[in-house]
């Protein structure tokens, strides 16, 4: 039996700060176990998971389930997500308007958390808004790979360059796994609602980059990013992570999810800056340019990726017009 303290939307009096856990399942009974008890564990007591699950068949449901009744009643909520993938049963959470909290943290059933996980993102939020304009929140950060075992086999990219629209409309470096953001950034996604996008965690970085939201980068790991077969999205440590982006880029994929993105923010381009919407009107000449142009262009545009290896498959995409 936990003997957490309930968050206030049990009614607790003396809570502070509420993270409401957006977790998605999905045939997850070989991992689940290890991340719901890594949250169980967190030095912030003030928590409360959603579970969306998208049509499992295995014994995930068994295993949340006996979780909801071991914790107190109302620390974990279990739903039916839209069975159209991870992406949009992520958003389905995002956009929901009756999921309400002061910060929410997406989560994969396959990691582990640190105890830190939930406390250092929040400690960060806090220290940045102090001194911020913005009212919209978002962090992430880097995370360390482990294999099924749990034995650590590489960290995730070190990001040096500062989040920025720019750096969004061609990358994602905020992983889903590592965010927190806050219910301002959570009212904004709510405007917009689950859009057809490759990636939810992808689209969230552009979005509230596109708003002029803050945007803080941790470089720090509070996760542990499980690497394995059944995996749809993760990191990789391999030979092949080096040849991936280009793979990406001469199949046309890149291309096909720049093609999503930028619909996605054209419907929502009244949430973006003006300075953001030029930019995003720039990048999309930039897209069906000559190939003089394009490259013109491109610089003028100002967009970036965040290592040697990324701009120099961004400098590819733009000649062979993947962009």
């Amino acid at each position: 039996m936990s003997t957490f303290t309930p968050t206030p939307s049990i009614q607790t009096p003396h809570s502070s700060v509420v993270v409401a856990i957006l977790l998605c399942t999905y045939h997850g009974e070989k991992y689940l176990t290890d991340q719901l008890a890594s949250i169980e564990t967190q030095d912030h007591p003030d928590w409360v998971v959603y579970a969306s699950d998208d049509g499992s068949s295995d014994r995930t449901i068994e295993i949340l389930h006996d979780f909801q009744s071991r914790w107190p009643v109302g620390r974990l909520h279990i739903r039916k997500g839209p069975q159209q993938g991870f992406c949009r049963n992520f958003l389905s959470l995002a956009c929901d308007p009756n999921i309400e909290a002061d910060y929410y943290a997406f989560c994969d059933q396959d990691d582990v958390w640190l105890a830190d996980k939930l406390s250092s993102a929040l400690q960060a939020a806090t220290a940045a808004l102090q001194d911020s304009p913005s009212e919209v929140f978002l962090y992430c950060g880097r995370t360390q790979y482990v294999n099924k075992i749990l034995e650590p086999c590489g960290m995730s990219p070190l990001f040096v360059f500062p989040p920025s629209f720019r750096n969004a409309l061609v990358q994602s470096i905020a992983g889903g796994n590592t965010m927190l953001f806050n219910l301002a950034a959570k009212r904004l996604i709510e405007k917009v609602g689950s859009v057809d996008v490759p990636l939810h965690d992808w689209w969230i970085y552009q979005l509230i980059s596109g708003a002029d939201g803050l945007i803080v980068y941790d470089p720090t790991p509070h996760l542990l990013y499980r690497q394995h077969e059944e995996a749809q999205v993760g990191g990789s440590h391999s030979i092949f992570s080096v040849v991936k982006p280009i793979m990406m880029l001469l199949g046309g994929r890149f291309r096909n999810w720049n093609t999503k993105n930028t619909a996605a923010l054209e419907s929502a381009v009244s949430l973006l800056s003006k300075n953001n919407q030029e930019i995003l009107r720039l990048f999309e000449k930039i897209r069906n340019a000559s190939l003089k142009d394009r490259i013109r262009l491109i610089e003028v545009c100002g967009v970036y990726r965040q290592t040697y290896r990324g701009t120099l498959s961004l400098l590819l995409a733009t000649i062979f017009k993947r962009v």
